[in-house]
């Protein structure tokens, strides 16, 4: 089981990485995709990319031993690009959100609201809130005494399962970082839950072909939001304490999610879809003049 578990996540692992780096490709070279979207979608596949990349090389490879250890500091890592990755992935949905409210409720204010500086200073606060977030739950972990059991029962080290292996009564501390954790990602789902609920009102009064092409790429957006925040909230805001869910929650989280946000955006959006075939025909071009 353990040979066919390294086979199937090695090839998502490579799916993952080269799907993502296909969209940043295709939108720094294509001019037709140089717009705030585009430019925020780039941003996206790059944190899913680096979310993937924090705990799944770990996971394959401990496939092949028997004997499946991680040193404290390799844990503490993990733990800390988790959640600076992971809630910076939040607050970016969040921003990506705000682009498509800007684009369709005040269309005539787009470029002049989503200037590059203003992307630029929304992609920065968005890294900026997932480190101040990661800090302080790092302040609390790294100082906790570890002297008991050394042993968890999950693919990679995450805070609530840490927290249990120290020699104290970690169930007040549980819930208070949980509470870091839930408020971040509580905060950031109400956000988005009114934002696309005003834009989807909007789409509503709006004509028929604008209509079409606004909720193709709110429906993209939503089912991000949806699969990013769904294992959040039960790892996180409303814990279900049992193993195998646990499990499948931190894989579907680590794995899942980032194979599938380039696949949603490749197939529900149509301009990514021509960029694809115009950097196909320049290549083939490119190849046979050669």
């Amino acid at each position: 089981m353990q040979v066919l578990f390294l086979i199937i996540f090695f090839i998502l692992y490579l799916i993952i990485i080269s799907g993502n780096i296909v969209i940043m490709i295709l939108i720094i070279a294509d001019p037709h995709l140089h717009c705030p979207m585009y430019f925020l979608l780039a941003n996206l596949s790059f944190v899913d990319m680096w979310l993937s990349s924090v705990t799944t090389p770990k996971m394959i490879t401990d496939f092949l031993r028997e004997n499946k250890t991680i040193s404290f500091g390799g844990c503490m890592c993990q733990i800390l690009y988790v959640h600076f990755v992971g809630g910076g992935e939040m607050v970016l949905l969040v921003v990506m959100a705000y682009d498509r409210f800007v684009a369709i409720c005040k269309p005539l204010h787009y470029s002049t609201i989503m200037s590059l500086q203003k992307c630029t200073g929304l992609v920065v606060t968005s890294w900026t809130i997932g480190f101040v977030h990661a800090m302080s739950q790092m302040a609390v972990i790294v100082q906790l005494p570890f002297c008991g059991p050394r042993e968890i029962d999950s693919f990679f080290c995450d805070i609530p399962l840490v927290i249990k292996l120290a020699c104290i009564d970690s169930y007040n501390l549980g819930i208070l970082m949980n509470t870091d954790s839930g408020v971040l990602a509580m905060t950031c789902f109400i956000l988005l839950l009114i934002s696309y609920t005003y834009i989807l009102l909007t789409i509503r009064q709006s004509s028929k072909a604008g209509a079409s092409k606004a909720l193709s790429t709110c429906t993209a957006h939503i089912a991000v939001v949806v699969l990013f925040f769904g294992p959040c909230i039960f790892i996180y805001v409303w814990p279900l304490s049992i193993t195998w869910v646990d499990k499948f929650l931190a894989v579907f989280y680590s794995v899942i999610t980032p194979l599938l946000n380039p696949a949603i955006y490749t197939l529900r959006n149509k301009e990514i879809k021509d960029a694809l075939k115009r950097f196909r025909h320049y290549y083939m071009n490119s190849k046979g003049n050669i």
